[in-house]
This record gives C-alpha cells, structure tokens and sequence, in this order.
C-alpha cells in the first residue's frame, strides 16, 4: 500500500478549514499531521468543530511554519489574502506543495492583483509559476504542480458555465452578464453587519454590483480561453442560505445554434468530467442538488428570438468553490485520481 501523502492545514478555524478536515480525514490516501491557525494556544480540533471531537485529530496550534512536521509534503492555505502569500512563499522554499485559497496567486499578472486588492504582492515573482485550479480546464497543469491558486467560489460556477463555448470562440465579446446568488457562508466565519443573521434573514440583497474583486478574475480566465479580452457584467447576490451559489450565466451566440447543438459541444468539452454534470430535459441545477458535494451542475438555454444563451450553474461555495476543488487538484498534484475523498474506492 502506498504511502500517504502527509498534509498540513493552515488557517484551521475556517469554514473552507472545517470542509478540508472532513474530505481528507475520509481520504485513503492522505494523513492531516498538523493543523495551524491564529491561537495563542493549542486548542482541541473538536472545540473549534464540534462534528470533529474525538477522530484522532491532531490539535490546532498557534501559527508559526517552524511548528510543521518536516515530512509535511502538501499545506492548504485558508489564509486572507496577503498573509497567503507569505506563507506560502516560505513552504514552497521548503518543498512543500501548496494549495491556496486566498486570491494571492490567482492572477498571472501581479500587477492586476494589486488594482484589484490595493496591496503590493509579498511575493510577485510566484504569481508565474501558480497555476489556476480549475481541473476542467487545467488538469494536465495541475499534474506535478507546487502551488495551486484556487478559483473564488463564484468564477468556478461562471467559468464552467460557459468554458466549453468559450474555448471555440463562439460567444460575442462583451455580451456576457453573470447573475450570482451566493448563501452567506461565502462571506467567511467572522460576522460583519451585512452577514448577521438578523440583516440577512428573510431577507435578498445584491452587493458590490460592477466593483465585486471575482468580476477580474472570471474577466482574466475568460479571456485566455476564448484569446480575446472579455468584460462581464457580474452581479452578485446574497442569499439567506447557508451554502450554495446558483449562477444565471447569459450570452450572444456569434452564429444561431440549436440547443441540440450547444449540449452536444457541451458533453464533448466535459465528457471525462468527474465533477461537472450536464442537465438535459426539463431538469435545471438547483442548489440543494450539489450541496456538500463538489459536483457542478449546468442545464443550458437558447432564447432562440435573440439567439442569447442562457447557462444555469450550481456548485456548494464551500466545496466545489473552495475546499473540494482544492482537494480535486492536490489529487491531480500528486497522481491520484481525482475522485479520491469524494466517492468510495472501488
């Protein structure tokens, strides 16, 4: 049997932390060995997680990157941005491989996470050798990597919705509009007055319209598979929900397409796809559908009149757009399949 792949997570009070711990405490090719996060002291897995009391799991102890046991070969990151970076510049010094769930490495260019996020980068001159996390569209690139930027939760749901119909060129340019609700997990674990429940119970609100960061983001991947420079109307929402983000994804066709047609290129792009499902019929994505799965689902439209596609995506912000993705490429990191935490081996 072979041996497994020693890991440690970093930023362990959060929920993408929490998500982590119970995909790769169930994973048959990995060991948690060390847990960090932000305590003066070390403080029990199962106080911070009560679902995790007494599993084995080692404790929570405060952060500092000496503490890692050397035979540590992958570190998530559940960091805020900028503190991501710093850490990881320093575990992939030490030959650690690092997946990160910050938006530290998500751009190529460093330059443009610093219009973005209003900070110099700690370290640009990583931002080339991360690749992007999205296995559908990366996966041969994820095969080997040392550090893996992992996509915000609401570009994974847009980008897969429309991936297959970028990548031959056949949206319009600047026809796209991404309408987003998201549940309120995606905002983190510490409350702010727009996430407490008494704001945000009975109630629905969009936010951040035409200013939210992940609008760049799904701009930039956009573009570099149709090879031309996209801009998108991004309109997030907040849902009072837990978890879970459905995405509106909408388009102008470059020529009329039958629906026929674009479900065909659409089977074709994600054929070996273990994780994004393709709903025909009258059947469409529903949140409740994917949650605490790391499945995407898409059911696809064509307004025949205006020939405007329409593409709905569900994923669990926290799994597929977070923690389950970055799983999905340490499996690919490490030769694994990809389905390895996620369903039984056979």
């Amino acid at each position: 049997m072979e041996k497994p792949v020693k890991v440690a997570i970093i930023g362990a009070k959060a929920f993408t932390a929490g998500e982590l711990i119970r995909i790769l405490h169930n994973h048959p090719r990995c060991e948690i060995t060390a847990l960090l996060a932000r305590v003066d002291e070390p403080v029990s897995v199962g106080d911070v997680f009560g679902e995790f009391r007494d599993l084995g799991l080692p404790a929570i102890t405060p952060l500092n990157i000496d503490s890692i046991p050397e035979d540590v070969q992958a570190a998530f990151l559940c960091l805020p941005h900028t503190v991501a970076a710093q850490m990881a510049e320093s575990l992939f010094k030490k030959g650690i491989r690092v997946f990160d769930l910050s938006a530290d490495f998500r751009y190529r260019n460093h330059r443009q996470y610093q219009t973005v996020y209003g900070v110099e980068h700690p370290c640009p001159e990583l931002c080339r050798k991360a690749v992007y996390g999205l296995p559908e569209i990366n996966a041969v690139q994820l095969m080997g990597a040392p550090l893996v930027a992992c996509p915000g939760c609401y570009p994974t749901s847009v980008i897969l919705a429309l991936a297959p119909l970028m990548k031959r060129e056949m949206i319009k340019v600047g026809s796209i509009i991404a309408d987003c609700k998201s549940g309120v997990s995606g905002a983190g674990r510490t409350a702010t007055e727009g996430t407490h429940f008494v704001m945000v119970n009975e109630n629905f609100k969009a936010y951040k319209v035409a200013e939210h960061r992940h609008q760049s983001e799904i701009e930039e991947q956009l573009s570099l598979l149709s090879h031309e420079e996209q801009t998108v109307t991004f309109v997030p929402h907040l849902v009072p929900m837990d978890r879970g983000i459905l995405s509106t994804v909408y388009g102008k066709l470059v020529e009329p397409l039958s629906l026929d047609a674009v479900q065909s290129l659409y089977r074709d792009y994600y054929g070996d796809s273990q994780f994004v499902r393709l709903l025909e019929g009258d059947a469409l994505p529903e949140t409740k559908h994917v949650s605490r799965s790391n499945f995407c689902d898409l059911a696809i439209r064509i307004d025949q009149r205006s020939q405007r596609l329409i593409v709905v995506s569900a994923i669990d912000n926290l799994i597929k757009g977070a923690s389950g993705q970055a799983v999905q490429c340490m499996n690919l990191s490490f030769g694994m399949k990809e389905t390895l935490g996620f369903f039984p081996e056979a």
